[in-house]
């Protein structure tokens, strides 16, 4: 049988890594790099390039090029490249099969098996979508396992016999998670995960692309928002710019030729120093405080019940996170594995640990969560009224997995022969508000008073992240059920609410939005607790995407809300 190797697809680079002699390796490519920008392009002869190759046409045929693929996976748009469409999956497929080629070269052997990573916080059709790209680029995917455990997987190899609470805080080019682990006896057991799938250094390069943006039109006159080439050149300087300000205090831009004005050519110098940066990127780094905090909760930790602090993800090195990190959980965070090769490293040992070159028994253990709440929609009666539309949990977020829970309803008609079984992913009390997985039919209910008659939904979530779900009559044993097949479904992006507060208008709404919470949080179970809930989670939302038409209306909503509830508590 092939060896399995461990891939760690990345927004901005890609690694592989297999085990030899019961250590991760990593692979290096053609070129010797072992940290392979994901960039895919066309060149002139419209071959497809990966990694160096791509990234060195970037700056010249920015439409021949696609980078930050990663961050489109599981959802519908497509990206055009040499004049034709492709989907995130062919995008992610082709580094994959860059990456199975040079892994077979190194190897000498072909390979068809892989453990692929992903962020613990995507989402279920995310995940079906890097199986999907996997299998386009000829690989079984045997596991989908999550990055910071990965990356706990590299640290827990080399320290089997200490007893630790471990935080992972991984932050790469895309995305954000942050993991709580616990390590004894060789077991890695994860508690609990917590993220954010939109944020990473990418968007501090957006940040500091923005502002030479502005001060190129403020100098010039000229915006060169709308020009390809010279916005791949500022994104180009941007990200060289932000890894140089982690090593020294300032860093000066240079570029020639950028644009023209009436005929003449014009070109951008800029002194960019660490303090100007950091303050351009703080706000995102200090909103990660947030999924640090609900880890912990989730996990049932303090800050000080954790040992040790292990950084991973190229944006770690960036010093405001380090100190961010030592500010909020009061320690200092520990280089002790490498940021940009750990989660590769662990992918291989999780692939070895499937090619049984390593036991669960003698070397090392591990477990993981489900990080989103599932469930699906029931009718419920709340103070004696039928209420439609509310969600109810199954498998509550960070349960151990693989995992099957079920629970058991009752029809709520006389004779009721069907019933409906939807699908959602997320917390909102309401079902609709949280996002649509799939639905199905289950039929043949034996005629009967409504309440009589019993069904058993079960929701099965396995080690890939991948859902089942299964329901049952229970008087005649028949059954119906799906995997759930969400790619190209459109899911709600998260939302960091806590930069509610930096919003411009957050000011004018902080009171009322603060006495909301207080009411939340002194009644756990009044009638109106869902929509208060959702209605303040809106208006933060809109403050946040300066939605100036919904402020009024939510602002309108919540009040009302308020004095309804305050009316019942008299």
């Amino acid at each position: 049988m092939s060896k399995i190797i461990g891939i760690d697809l990345g927004t901005s680079t890609s690694e592989a890594a297999v085990l030899e002699k019961g250590k991760p390796v990593i692979i290096a490519d053609k070129n010797g790099d072992k940290v392979i920008p994901s960039i895919v392009g066309v060149n002139e002869k419209g071959e497809i390039i990966v990694g160096r190759d791509a990234r060195d046409q970037l700056l010249l045929k920015p439409r021949d090029t696609v980078m930050e693929i990663k961050r489109l996976m599981g959802s519908k748009k497509k990206v055009l490249m040499g004049g034709r469409e492709y989907t995130p999956q062919e995008i992610s497929a082709f580094i994959l099969k860059y990456i199975k080629g040079y892994a077979e070269d190194y190897l000498g052997e072909v390979i068809s098996r892989a453990v692929i990573t992903v962020p613990a916080y995507f989402t279920d059709e995310q995940r079906r979508a890097t199986v999907e790209a996997g299998r386009l680029a000829g690989f079984t995917v045997e596991r989908i396992i999550n990055e910071p455990t990965a990356a706990a997987l590299a640290f827990g190899i080399e320290n089997m016999k200490e007893n630790l609470h471990v935080l992972v805080y991984d932050m790469g080019g895309g995305t954000l998670d942050v993991t709580v682990l616990e390590m004894f006896d060789g077991i890695l057991e994860v508690k609990a995960s917590s993220g954010n799938n939109t944020l990473g250094g990418k968007d501090f390069d957006q940040k500091l692309i923005d502002e030479i943006v502005r001060y190129f039109h403020n100098e010039t006159g000229v915006d060169v928002s709308e020009d390809p080439r010279a916005m791949a050149r500022i994104k180009d300087a941007a990200e060289t710019c932000k890894i140089a300000l982690s090593e020294q205090t300032e860093y000066r831009i240079i570029l020639p030729f950028l644009a023209e004005k009436d005929g003449k050519p014009l070109g951008l110098e800029k002194i960019v120093t660490r303090l100007e940066f950091e303050g351009l990127i703080r706000d995102l780094v200090v909103s990660t405080k947030e999924p640090i905090e609900l880890a912990l909760k989730d996990a049932g930790l303090k800050p000080e019940d954790i040992d040790i602090v292990l950084p991973v993800g190229g944006s770690t090195r960036i010093p405001i996170v380090l100190e961010f990190l030592t500010d909020v959980l009061k320690q200092e965070p520990r280089r002790l594995i490498d940021p940009d090769l750990a989660v590769a490293a662990g992918a291989a040992i999780q692939a070895g640990i499937l090619g049984h070159q390593l036991s669960a028994d003698k070397d090392i253990l591990i477990t993981d969560v489900c990080p989103y709440t599932l469930g699906t929609e029931v009718l419920d009666f709340i103070g004696g009224i039928p209420t439609p539309n509310v969600y109810d949990p199954i498998i509550p977020r960070n349960t151990t997995i693989p995992v099957t829970k079920d629970k058991v309803y009752s029809t709520v008609s006389d004779s009721q022969e069907k019933v409906e079984i939807k699908v959602y992913q997320g917390d909102y009390k309401k079902a609709s508000r949280n996002n649509f997985l799939g639905k199905f039919i289950l039929d043949g209910i034996p005629p009967a008073p409504a309440f009589k008659e019993k069904v058993k939904v079960s929701f099965t979530y396995d080690v890939n992240g991948i859902l089942q779900v299964e329901a049952t009559i229970l008087s005649n044993g028949k059954k119906a059920g799906i995997t759930i097949e969400t790619l190209g479904i459109n899911m709600e992006p998260e939302i960091d609410l806590t930069m509610w507060e930096n919003a411009p208008k957050a000011r004018r709404y902080r009171r009322l939005i603060k006495r909301a919470e207080k009411m939340l949080k002194r009644r756990e179970s009044i009638f109106f607790e869902g929509e208060l809930d959702e209605t303040i989670k809106d208006l933060k939302k809109a403050l946040i995407k300066e939605d100036n038409q919904k402020l009024p209306k939510l602002e309108e909503r919540l009040i009302e809300l308020l004095h309804d509830l305050e009316d019942e508590l008299e």
